[in-house]
């Protein structure tokens, strides 16, 4: 799987997908797209066919009660996936470590 990592998240994340085998693994700061915009990344992410790993998940999917109805992805029908990894920040730490060790 080809993951884009968010500026919101670790670069360890990207180095640990990349360790567990997901070579074409990347993060935004890595590709200099740091600081931009949601919608600004939105047509690097799909014209890539990336994964897109995120904290912010609303801002992606829409809310929570009604996903897809709002977000960056709402008038995308198809697109190559986004994980969005949201919770306690410790739990989110623990499970950055678990998920990828699953593969």
């Amino acid at each position: 799987m080809k993951f884009l990592i968010d500026e919101c998240l670790s670069p360890e994340l990207a180095k640990m997908a990349i360790e567990k085998g997901h070579g074409e693994t990347s993060h935004v700061v890595w590709m200099k797209l740091g600081g931009l915009k949601d919608w600004e990344l939105k047509p690097i992410i799909l014209e890539g066919d990336w994964t897109f790993v995120t904290k912010n998940s609303v801002d992606f999917r829409g809310p929570k009660d009604k996903p897809g109805t709002k977000g960056q992805y709402a008038d995308v029908a198809i697109h190559a996936g986004l994980i969005c990894l949201n919770g306690h920040p410790a739990w989110t730490s623990t499970c950055r470590s678990s998920c990828l060790s699953r593969r």
